[in-house]
């Protein structure tokens, strides 16, 4: 009974954690934007790809600490 507890609780907690770091990068990514949409599209592509890039990082840097 307990294992089962411990089990859920566990993908509770990653997925909570997932869902802060990811936010955390959506925010960190859009620091420093004034807000005034003189965004070019080069400009949003870059961000996407970089935020794309942090996320995978991220993801990569937990499943390293699981080992």
């Amino acid at each position: 009974m307990n294992q089962i507890i411990n089990m859920i609780i566990r993908q509770v907690m990653r997925r909570v954690i997932n869902a802060g770091i990811n936010k955390g990068v959506d925010v960190f990514a859009n620091r420093g934007k004034g807000g005034d949409g003189a965004e070019t599209p080069e400009d949003r592509a870059q961000a996407r790809q970089t935020s794309r890039r942090m996320k995978q990082g991220a993801r990569t840097a937990r499943k390293i600490g699981r080992m």
